[in-house]
């Protein structure tokens, strides 16, 4: 007797907009919450179980299933083992009508026998809701490239977590939705986190950072644990610990992830490149950087990936890692050669880096001997960013601080006392 198609499923699939291979993606994320290991599942082991070829899957893919969706395995059409399969109507023109009467009863008896006692109907959270919220969270992420570090984006940021957090008690849910909720506030916490860290409000983004990584371990999402962990190790970095820094990048680059995708291995490199500048550590800083260009190449561009790598890291920011790491060794030939590389390759969106970059590359000539190139460089950067960004505030003040020093009484220094007078007044 030929297969009987698993109707119930498809539809199910359908209506929650997975294809196969992202259903087993999920399935094979939720094995590994339960078991500790990756499951093997592909497209093809999907379409199997949407064919009919496989009528009960194996124990932890069928568990996996069920978290993913939220229903028991025979409301999604499967028949344990040594339960006779349902035999095919016999007439097809009712066939349809038989297969939208077990989708809806099979759902209904889930849904009745997961809902609470009592006469209204719990409002049910899609994954429309979490798009919507992330679909203001990428507004955030735009905002934060064109100013960063502001009180302003990290408190949107923050109540856009609260939000995720409370729509997780507003209605019922699959497991999917809720650990996409909980990945969505994790995202928004540890953008807040970010953007505290980019201000020099430590105190306040370690706070976002423990909140963050809560959430992050209830998702199980392995890419924003990878960011969280990422944006500690920065975090430490700039702080001047670069034991904590190396300790917290080490949590990310040891995820699964970065074996499963190139360039999340680069970017966990680079950034431990740059904290092994910091630690003044040469050999070390040189080799991260020729292994996170050599992951970045080995990377397949049409993979998916969340918004927010997606969004800032390329070749211009892992040129901008090796600048950061080659100003702290002194290395300042090497250090001007990858601010170049990063001013060309920038995208126009990100201004904060522009200015960061600019800046470095006018402290990398200044300590070259080239006042009146590095004074020229400095006074490219706005006006806006000089004033407002507190990181490019710091390196500004601190260049003009090593100006003075090189070049005392010239009139390369007079040049650059007058420009900042004009950012006073601009402000």
């Amino acid at each position: 007797m030929d297969a009987i198609r698993n109707t119930v499923l498809a539809a199910w699939m359908t209506e929650h907009g997975y294809s196969s291979n992202s259903l087993a993606d999920a399935v094979n994320s939720a094995v590994e919450q339960l078991t500790g290991h990756v499951g093997g599942l592909d497209g093809s082991s999907v379409r199997a179980w949407k064919a009919g070829r496989v009528t009960w899957p194996k124990s932890a893919a069928r568990r996996a299933l069920e978290d993913v969706t939220g229903l028991p395995a025979v409301a999604l059409g499967f028949v344990p083992r040594g339960r006779p399969s349902p035999t095919p109507a016999p007439s097809q023109q009712e066939e349809p009508d038989m297969k939208r009467r077990t989708l809806v009863g099979g759902i209904a008896a889930a849904a009745a026998t997961a809902a609470a006692p009592g006469t209204a109907s719990p409002r049910r959270i899609g994954m429309s809701d979490v798009n919507r919220l992330n679909k203001r969270f990428a507004e955030i992420i735009a905002s934060d490239h064109r100013h960063g570090g502001q009180p302003g984006i990290e408190e949107r940021a923050a109540a856009l977590a609260d939000e995720a957090l409370n729509l997780q008690n507003a209605g019922s849910a699959t497991q999917r939705v809720r650990s996409s909720l909980y990945a969505s506030g994790a995202a928004f916490r540890s953008s807040a986190m970010w953007a505290a860290i980019d201000g020099r409000r430590y105190d306040v983004a370690k706070a976002h950072m423990r909140e963050a990584q809560a959430l992050a371990e209830m998702s199980g999402d392995q890419a924003i644990k990878f960011r969280i962990w990422s944006h500690a190790g920065t975090m430490y970095r700039h702080m001047g610990r670069p034991a904590d820094a190396c300790a917290a990048n080490d949590v990310a680059r040891n995820l699964h992830l970065t074996r499963r995708d190139p360039l999340f291995a680069s970017l966990g490199l680079a950034r431990q490149g740059a904290i092994h500048g910091t630690a003044q550590n040469r050999t070390d800083t040189r080799r991260a950087f020729e292994q996170a260009q050599d992951a970045m190449l080995r990377a397949d561009p049409a993979d998916h990936r969340p918004v927010w790598l997606l969004a800032f890291y390329d070749q211009a920011e892992l040129d901008s890692l090796a600048l950061s790491a080659h100003l702290a060794l002194g290395d300042y030939p090497t250090a001007e050669y990858h601010a170049h590389r990063c001013l060309a390759s920038l995208r126009p969106h990100m201004v904060r880096s522009r200015a960061i970059t600019t800046t470095r590359l006018a402290h990398a000539l200044l300590a070259q001997g080239a006042a009146e190139a590095a004074t020229a460089t400095a006074m490219k950067v706005p006006a806006d960013a000089a004033t407002r960004h507190a990181r490019v505030s710091r390196m500004l003040q601190e260049f003009g601080a090593a100006l003075r020093a090189t070049a005392p009484r010239s009139t390369t220094v007079q040049t650059w006392t007058e420009h900042t007078t004009t950012w006073r007044t601009a402000a």
